[in-house]
């Protein structure tokens, strides 16, 4: 890989990632963990040239001759893999920025056990098995707030960062949608869909809300004045969030937010 094919590359990625944390914020900071099992430390070196910054590796022995060789670039290395309780010192003594694949309470215990013997700590993503798959690990959704809250009170060693979640390998049109871990206490809610010519309601989504909630309406806030008074939930559909006119009427909007 030359460099000015990582940086188009590069470009590529972020052009994508910037426009989808548009559909959500305006200000937050989304950072680009460049996962790179399989390349070599050159092409990492490269990347790292081209501006990436943060690297992803899945084996803790892979982590340590890549980090080693390149001890000399300030390589934010994340941790990515699934952790064995017999390699837990292993990744300690590598002390990654971010480990994703906190996947179990008692893998959680038993790494507090030992960064406390260390006198280290270290950040961790929980994982959650989001698609109850049984080929993935991780915490089922149901469970995860309380994992979450419990490991926080009992594992002072370990700083939970968030959560992180892979989704279902499959062709199905509308896969892990947010709404499906609601769809059993969804029987009797009734949704409202702001749309706009600036914002993006898919035909694909709509039939899912569809199926999702008992009742669907759409509004458009460039002209309906109020929210339906037997709505429960208001969803803003995606788009550009600076032109996004249903998003600014709903906001500025007085007889929006009291109705």
């Amino acid at each position: 890989m030359t460099k000015q094919q990582a940086i188009l590359n590069l470009d590529k990625v972020i052009s994508k990632t910037e426009f989808s944390r548009l559909q959500v914020s305006d200000h937050h900071i989304v950072q680009t963990v460049a996962i790179s099992k399989y390349s070599t430390t050159k092409d990492i070196a490269t990347l790292y040239e081209a501006g990436q910054r943060a690297f992803g590796e899945n084996k803790i022995q892979d982590l340590k001759e890549k980090s080693q060789t390149l001890q000399d670039l300030p390589i934010q290395w994340h941790f990515v893999g699934t952790l064995q309780k017999n390699k837990i010192n292993n990744l300690i003594d590598l002390s990654p920025t971010l480990m994703h694949s906190l996947d179990s309470l008692e893998l959680a215990l038993e790494l507090n056990k030992k960064l406390e013997i260390k006198s280290k700590k270290m950040n961790c993503l929980l994982q959650i098995n989001s698609a109850n798959e049984d080929t993935k690990s991780g915490f089922l959704y149901n469970e995860a707030l309380r994992m979450y809250k419990k490991i926080q009170n009992e594992c002072p060693n370990i700083n939970l960062k968030g959560v992180m979640s892979i989704g279902a390998n499959t062709n199905d049109k509308a896969p892990n949608y947010p709404f499906e871990v609601l769809k059993p206490i969804n029987q009797h809610i009734s949704i409202v869909v702001s749309k706009d010519s600036f914002s993006f309601l898919y035909y694909d989504n709509f039939e899912f809300l569809k199926e999702v909630f008992e009742k669907v309406t759409i509004i458009n806030p460039s002209y309906d004045d109020t929210i339906p008074n037997d709505c429960d939930i208001v969803y803003i559909c995606g788009g550009y969030v600076e032109t996004n006119k249903a998003y600014k009427s709903i906001k500025n909007s007085n007889n929006f937010k009291n109705s």
